[in-house]
């Protein structure tokens, strides 16, 4: 009865569309659209004021999702951010589903936000693998471009004459300094701040300071190289620690499917207390908190897999 009644909401959904002349991709760019450009809801300035004075530090979902939105506009993917959340919305609809499905009431809210998540912890993990590429194309580029600047001791030339060898995604913002000193505006001190706003990685930050600091004191230039090094300690400092940070996601695998397997195998080895499990209100109730603890775990095992950075 339950697949039926499902079989027929989607028989209706598909029968508007058709109605109303819109094609899936046609609703799914509309929602896109709409998410992205939704505008924020107005504070009063009391209010304003209070959150800058005392910033509220965000935990839990909340955390999740900022982190990942941020994440993307770091990356140059704002334009995501709207397919991101219709993506949540489509798993949050598919983990509800699946929970009525197997006739848990319990475990629909739990599917449903872990589901929710999903898109959001997967930003985050990439993430990691952005951030180590990232690290390795920073330490080069600053490297070669400070042993250039400090030859010539003119850091126009000196990223003129490297960013050919450079990759993405550090190539593109040296080029957009390069066209902006020259074809926009000749003010460094401007150009650098720009600079330094393009890549959020606090020793690329400290190097734009310096470099900043160079153009009023050329005495100041022999700063510049311990800074560059701190990327090549970082290097190796993750590249020691790499096993002990990917050890929790391990860990937490093998758990989780020594947790899921047990369900099925318990069919198995004893029918009784499967149905019990499944059928049963304490049984249900273990499965929704055996679904909230595998994705609490998750989402904490995500976090301690980031990579190192430096902090001032």
């Amino acid at each position: 009865m339950t697949l039926l009644l499902l079989l027929a909401f989607f028989g209706l959904s598909t029968g508007f569309l058709f109605l109303l002349h819109l094609t899936p991709r046609t609703l799914l760019q509309e929602l896109t659209h709409l998410l992205t450009h939704a505008q924020p809801r107005k504070h009063s300035i009391s209010k304003l004021i209070h959150a800058v004075q005392r910033p509220k530090k965000l935990k839990g979902w909340r955390a999740t999702i900022s982190e990942a939105k941020a994440i993307l506009r770091q990356t140059g993917q704002s334009g995501k951010l709207g397919l991101l959340t219709v993506s949540s919305l489509g798993l949050s609809i598919i983990g509800a589903v699946l929970a009525f499905l197997l006739r848990n009431m319990w475990l629909i809210p739990v599917l449903a936000a872990g589901f929710a998540l999903i898109p959001f912890w997967i930003v985050l993990f990439t993430s990691t693998f952005y951030k180590k590429r990232l690290h390795s194309e920073l330490e080069t580029a600053l490297s070669i471009i400070t042993t250039s600047y400090l030859r010539s001791e003119n850091i126009l030339a000196a990223v003129e004459e490297n960013v050919l060898y450079l990759n993405p995604p550090v190539s593109d913002v040296f080029q957009a300094f390069l066209a902006e000193s020259k074809l926009i505006h000749a003010n460094l001190r401007l150009a650098f701040e720009q600079l330094k706003g393009r890549i959020h990685d606090s020793v690329f930050q400290e190097w734009c300071d310096a470099l900043i600091a160079c153009q009023e004191d050329r005495t100041l230039k022999t700063t510049l190289m311990p800074i560059v090094a701190k990327l090549s300690d970082m290097r190796v400092v993750s590249a020691e620690l790499d096993y002990l940070l990917y050890e929790p996601l391990k860990e937490f695998i093998t758990m989780a499917l020594l947790m899921l397997g047990n369900i099925p195998l318990l069919y198995f080895l004893n029918r009784d207390w499967f149905i019990t499990l499944t059928t049963s209100t304490p049984g249900q109730i273990i499965l929704a908190l055996c679904g909230g603890t595998l994705f609490i775990s998750f989402a904490s095992v995500i976090r301690l897999t980031k990579p190192l950075e430096y902090k001032r």
